[in-house]
């Protein structure tokens, strides 16, 4: 449905956007019609999030999040945009504008709610008889698991007597029909014609709830042989197992003070960890996520953590979930992992433990692009040939992420573990050249199994390119020392380099200058001007024995088409650097002023560096086709 904007305008009007986020985040007045709080859509200790009702937006300095009160509402309570307007005009005291009467869509509509009604009427009948004397069994199995009464009313927990009529006549006698509970998934139709009869016999019921905490669908637990132990409704016009998550409304509530989402392995674990002070976890419905379980994930929180059963089947799940979620990976969204101690699951850790060991295993968790990094390292690598096919499977890897940004981080990221762990060479296509002081063993190839290393600081990519400014400009001015061949390739860009380093700056304008008289340089013919000049201390700061300077292509023996394309990826660092440097003026500027000309500064900021990424790709490519 499409709305004027002037009704639009007019909840704007009434309903402040400080009053929508209010609700949410605890707001601290910073001026006239100015707020400021801590961010609900990323975890921070330092308030970013900035809230102005005089242009009706809110924005977050730290995430980049940024909309109006309707987007809020979306984000936060996982609406619609129709749902959101109808909230906020309720709210503002408006009617909802008339709409064009569709008869057709009307109907859908009244059986819709009619079967949103037969599903929460038979959830408080399998209430019942679990209460009843027909759930005496079934309260034997809630309590041998731990499971509290209080928390069995919470998650609405029931039981499905072993009938095969007792519910179907219990819901005709409130005047639903056969055909309404077949649509729902509550009957079977037999194959050979006989008459219809309940999905669920002897089974501990657990309600599936919608993200607006409507049921849905139903599990069932079996509690005598019957098999599958866990039985779950049919995909219905309601109830689409791989799109939900059980317990998704509980832990949308509660993911604000929780700071993330835990994704657990079945409805037990979820209760379980409820009852030990984890209301912010959910659980796929019987199969391994999905993208669009996924997708509902990240619209609650960029990083969900997915706490997995300490096994070699658990193990398992990770390795291939975190495959799986690569071509989704977008800016700021991923996926952490939590192993649990072998044999133990949540429900097991919580029950033998407490809620702290579970805590300690959360706060634990790999990232993503860790997990990903040692499963591929499982097995030996103590030949050249091995480890050349451990370097093509990382770019083959790397390629199957559909964002481009996150696909060149990656790849950076991974060139960098490559040569940490090997100690060697490794020149990726757009990725960066060096060479670590880690050993790898005497082989060269240590077995790896992921669950036994910890992410430390020393994973990262380290002092080299992605280092400090000072750092890059003393590689941009060594390589051409070293490799004064380029300057053919990169004259009129290294003449247009910013130094923040006055020294630097000026050795860099002296080689062009030198280059720039047409005498065919080579290494040491460079190296005589500067003894001439009598200023050989910077020079040798930067290609003497003790430059610190570990990066392969700066050194003399690399080849020139590593010094060039090193120096191009140096390059790029450092102008990203720039813009970085400039987008945080920019960031302070709009969080000091708050003006549409401050905002505009940091998008033209943020799309300049969009550009810059881009060019970097594109030489990059170039350089490997060459």
């Amino acid at each position: 449905m499409a709305f004027a904007e002037s009704f639009l305008d007019d909840i704007r009007a009434r309903v402040p956007v400080s009053e929508v986020v209010g609700k949410r985040v605890r707001l601290k007045r910073k001026g006239h019609g100015e707020h400021l709080g801590l961010c609900p859509f990323h975890e921070e200790k330092t308030p970013s999030f900035t809230v102005n009702d005089a242009k009706s937006f809110y924005h977050c300095f730290g995430c980049g999040a940024h909309g109006s009160a309707f987007d809020f509402i979306m984000n936060t309570d996982g609406l619609e945009f129709p749902e959101a307007v109808e909230r906020l005009a309720g709210q503002a005291g408006l009617e909802m504008p008339a709409s064009t009467y569709d008869p057709l869509e009307s109907k859908r509509r009244n059986e819709r709610e009619r079967l949103l009604s037969l599903l929460q009427i038979a959830s408080e009948w399998f209430e019942d008889k679990l209460a009843a004397r027909h759930g005496s069994a079934a309260w034997k199995y809630v309590e041998e698991r731990g499971i509290h009464r209080k928390t069995a009313a919470h998650f609405r927990l029931g039981y499905s007597p072993d009938s095969r009529i007792m519910l179907k006549e219990a819901m005709l006698a409130r005047n639903f029909s056969e055909a309404e509970l077949l649509a729902v998934g509550l009957l079977v139709r037999p194959e050979d014609g006989r008459q219809l009869y309940d999905r669920f016999r002897n089974r501990l019921m657990f309600p599936i709830t919608d993200r607006r905490g409507r049921v849905v669908a139903f599990g069932g637990r079996s509690l005598g042989d019957a098999q599958p132990k866990y039985l779950n409704s049919p995909e219905t016009d309601l109830f689409h197992k791989g799109a939900l998550l059980y317990n998704l409304a509980g832990a949308r509530a509660a993911r604000q003070a929780a700071g993330t989402v835990i994704v657990a392995e079945g409805y037990t674990d979820v209760i379980s960890l409820w009852q030990h002070g984890f209301a912010n976890a959910v659980a796929p419905l019987g199969t391994a996520i999905t993208d669009l379980q996924v997708a509902e994930l990240w619209r609650i929180t960029p990083e969900p953590i997915l706490c997995l059963d300490g096994d070699a089947a658990g193990v398992r799940a990770g390795t291939r979930t975190a495959e799986n979620v690569l071509p989704l990976l977008k800016p700021g969204h991923s996926l952490r992992f939590a192993l649990l101690p072998n044999g133990d699951d949540p429900d097991s850790l919580l029950r033998a433990r407490g809620a702290d060991a579970l805590t300690e295993v959360l706060e634990s968790a790999l990232p993503l692009s860790e997990v990903l990094w040692r499963s591929m390292t499982m097995g030996d690598y103590s030949t050249p040939e091995r480890r050349a096919g451990l370097r093509q499977a990382v770019f083959q890897v790397v390629d199957t992420i559909g964002d481009r940004t996150v696909q060149d981080y990656y790849r950076n990221h991974l060139i960098g573990l490559l040569e940490q762990s090997f100690g060697g060479r490794s020149a990726g296509r757009h990725g960066v050249l060096r060479r670590s002081a880690a050993v790898s063993g005497s082989r060269g190839g240590p077995v790896r199994r992921w669950p036994e290393r910890k992410l430390t600081a020393a994973d990262g990519l380290g002092s080299g390119l992605a280092g400090s400014a000072r750092h890059r400009e003393r590689v941009l001015v060594a390589t051409l020392l070293n490799h004064p061949t380029i300057l053919t390739d990169v004259l009129e860009t290294a003449a247009m380099v910013r130094f923040q380093t006055p020294e630097l700056d000026k050795l860099c304008l002296r080689i062009i200058e030198i280059a720039g008289k047409g005498d065919i340089l080579d290494r040491d013919t460079l190296r005589s001007h500067f003894n001439q000049a009598n200023d050989t201390a910077v020079v040798d700061s930067l290609i003497g024995p003790g430059s610190g300077l570990v990066e392969q292509f700066v050194r003399p023996d690399a080849s020139q088409e590593e010094a060039l394309a090193g120096w191009h990826d140096t390059l790029a660092l450092h102008r990203r650097g720039d813009l970085d440097a400039e987008r945080d003026q920019a960031v302070r500027r709009l969080a000091e002023e708050g003006t549409e000309a401050a905002f505009q500064q940091l998008k033209a900021l943020t799309e300049e560096a969009e550009r810059e990424r881009l060019e970097e790709l594109g030489a990059g490519e170039g350089l490997a086709t060459s």
